[in-house]
């Protein structure tokens, strides 16, 4: 991102807050005439006197409105732009999940966001299209990316609606507000983006391009580049008769549906609610299975064979509606075993492949059958599903994990029990005026070395703690500071004489003990035998001067490792520390980079590394080809993590390796939820756009 277009950016958004500070007051004005048109033209008395309301509440706070809007969108726009260079996302929305445990309130107030906010989009549509090319042009991108640009609508809507909700006003004001002053609202909008648009074009700022690609995605990547994803058809938002709303999917879920009476006009033409709750619950299988046949992480047989399966798992959801929302249930937990299981496969060649599809395929058979006992077969088939693929890891490779988590916990215990112990050097009134070799080797592998001599004690060693080993290399620490110190050393030599052989044995033994490799301890002996040889032939007969303390620079945090431990673990060997960032990544993301983004993606990769949850899927790419790997185990304090191939095979790396394969680009996460949890969302979604219709606002 070149200077010329840094400073249009600023100008722009500089711009846009002194436009909002204009287009505010006009836009409450507007809702404030509308009100009142409406409240003379309301034919009803209730509907009159909720219009007075609305109209006098908003007179009394208008200034407040304004005030709180303006900070903010000011503060919205700030934090709008994407801090995970994960790709654009989804309009925010509520998840399946979080639907369940909402209140009657809660799934209102979504609806009317869901309501302004494709109200507004349809209006600005073209302009929003603009002027989201030019910002990420200016940004220096040349693939749109949507989330880039920080005045898109749902930064707009969502500083208006954080700023109503912190009145104290009532819910049904605050909604009228928002029905009456949708459309005003996205004629404002769309004044001030076609206006933006324009002075982004006069300071020479190219448009970035709209490109459509395919990936794999996952709740942290979104499936295109291109900037109208998310953006409604008119004929979608309008549709005439959708089933699924948020509501209905909030009552099927909570249970509410059961207890609605049985009159005919309750809940439309099936005259009942049992047929409601069963009509719900198949159009929540047919989206969900809809959702999971668009999915290209999974192989193309495994999407066809669990179509297969739709006529099976409608007819459950005649008689258990909410399977698919309790995941303990059978089906419920077939579906994630299978979907799970059909994410390590990338090629329908891939060894493991035709055995896993074959049984599928029986599971297909077995459900098809007619009877009436299709909810007894699914715990069956589960438990088959479930021991032929831990039947298909080898004993070999599950002694390997076994062992390599084993390695993994102690590892952990240890270096975090060596930075303690390094603390308490640091802490010491010698350590500070010690040369900087000596320090680095106590706080680094010296601290390794007490620590594991600690835990031996702890395990239940027969050596009494006062002649442990770890109480031994803890005792040669103030030799160690002391002959290490020219101006101090220098004073004493028979001392100096004296206590050199037993250091040197007792370091030679701990460094021994945790199999220190031998290249390295050498350089540090012969480090510090010069010092030693120095103070030896220096003679000082007066007290030496204070000294200032030297500045120790930072150690790596990295978790240091025995060489049979990175064995034992299957730690992954090719992450050289010194390793400069790729400029040509392994995996090229069809998202652009951002401004910044060298610097920006380094600060974050630690944020996604200790994000990752157990369960996830990651493509790694190792000498040239991208492997899949799935994380099935993280250390208690999130240092380490272990990874699970199709074969079974483990591999490990800490959580800096992670960090550097992020840097890099040879990681990139496949999925970190289950495929059926994001088809589900992906039906609340839809749930929530066909509660934005334009009629009922």
């Amino acid at each position: 991102m070149d200077a010329r277009n840094t400073q249009a950016f600023d100008a722009c958004l500089r711009e846009a807050l002194a436009q909002t500070r204009e287009w505010v007051p006009r836009w409450l004005g507007k809702l404030h005439s509308t009100l009142k048109d409406r409240e003379q033209s309301a034919g009803q008395l209730s509907e009159k006197q909720a219009l007075v309301q609305a109209r006098t509440t908003l007179e009394s706070h208008r200034d407040l409105v304004a005030t709180r809007f303006l900070a903010a969108f000011a503060e919205s726009m700030e934090n709008a732009l994407p801090h995970t260079g994960s790709g654009s996302r989804r309009s925010p929305t509520v998840s399946f999940d979080e639907l369940e445990l909402m209140g009657d309130d809660q799934v209102q107030e979504t609806v009317e966001l869901a309501r302004v906010q494709q109200v507004v989009k349809m209006a600005v549509d073209e302009e929003l299209v603009t002027l989201t090319a030019r910002l990420n042009g200016a940004q220096g991108l040349a693939v749109v990316n949507p989330d880039a640009n920080p005045l898109r609508t749902e930064v707009v809507v969502g500083a208006l609606m954080k700023a109503l909700k912190g009145l104290h006003v009532e819910a049904v004001v605050r909604a009228r507000w928002l029905q009456v002053g949708a459309i005003s609202l996205g004629d404002e909008l769309r004044g001030m983006y076609a206006h933006l648009s324009g002075q982004l074009d006069r300071m020479g700022v190219q448009a970035a391009g709209y490109v459509v690609t395919q990936t794999a995605t996952s709740r942290t990547s979104a499936p295109t580049a291109g900037g109208r994803s998310d953006a409604v058809p008119m004929n979608e938002v309008l549709g005439g008769d959708a089933l699924l709303t948020l509501d209905h999917l909030h009552q099927l879920l909570v249970g509410n549906l059961d207890q609605v009476g049985d009159a005919p006009g309750d809940w439309g033409a099936s005259g009942s609610s049992t047929a409601m709750v069963r009509t719900l619950a198949s159009e929540v299988v047919t989206l969900m299975l809809k959702r999971i046949a668009a999915d290209e992480r999974l192989l193309t047989p495994v999407r066809t064979l669990l179509q297969d399966m739709k006529p099976a798992l409608l007819q459950l959801a005649r008689s258990e509606p909410r399977f698919f929302a309790d995941r303990q249930n059978p089906a419920r937990r077939l579906l994630d075993a299978i979907t799970e299981r059909s994410l390590a496969f990338t090629n329908e060649l891939d060894p493991g492949f035709g055995p896993f599809s074959n049984q599928v395929r029986g599971i297909v058979r077995t459900l098809l059958k007619p009877g009436p006992d299709l909810a007894e077969r699914f715990p069956g088939l589960l438990e088959e599903l479930t021991r032929s693929q831990a039947a298909a890891v080898a004993p070999a490779q599950v002694q390997a994990r076994g062992l390599a988590v084993q390695t993994l916990v102690r590892v952990e215990q240890r270096n975090l029990l060596a930075e303690r112990v390094a603390a308490e050097m640091r802490a010491r009134n010698d350590f500070d005026k010690a040369p900087g070799v000596v320090r680095r080797f106590l706080t680094g592998p010296w601290s390794q070395v007490v620590a594991q001599a600690r835990l031996e004690v702890s395990e239940g060693a027969s050596v009494s703690p006062a002649r442990s080993a770890a109480m031994r290399y803890s005792d040669i620490l103030p030799d160690l500071l002391w002959s290490s110190q020219l101006s101090l050393a220098s004073l004493n030599r028979p001392r100096l004489v004296k206590v050199i052989p037993g250091v040197l044995r007792t370091l030679r033994e701990g460094l021994d003990a945790i199999d220190y490799p031998r290249e390295q301890a050498e350089a540090f002996f012969q480090a510090l035998m010069g010092l030693h040889e120095a103070a030896y032939k220096t003679q000082r007969n007066e007290p030496p001067p204070d000294e200032q303390p030297s500045i120790q620079p930072e150690m790596d945090d990295e978790p240091w490792m025995q060489r049979t431990e990175a064995r034992d673990s299957c730690l992954m060997d090719d992450l050289p520390r010194d390793t400069q960032i790729s400029t040509q990544p392994a995996f090229i993301d069809t998202q652009p980079m951002q401004r910044d983004w060298a610097d920006l993606k380094a600060e974050m990769s630690g944020q996604h590394g200790a994000s990752l949850p157990v369960g996830t899927w990651v493509d790694i790419a190792q000498d040239g080809h991208a492997m899949r790997w799935q994380i099935t185990w993280a250390s208690p304090h999130g240092t380490l993590f272990l990874f699970t191939g199709a074969s079974g095979r483990s591999l490990s790396m800490t959580k800096r390796g992670l960090e550097r394969l992020m840097e890099q680009n040879r990681l990139r996460v496949v999925a970190d939820h289950g495929v059926v949890d994001e088809a589900l969302d992906e039906v609340t979604r839809q749930a929530w756009l066909n509660s934005a219709r334009v009629d009922s606002l």
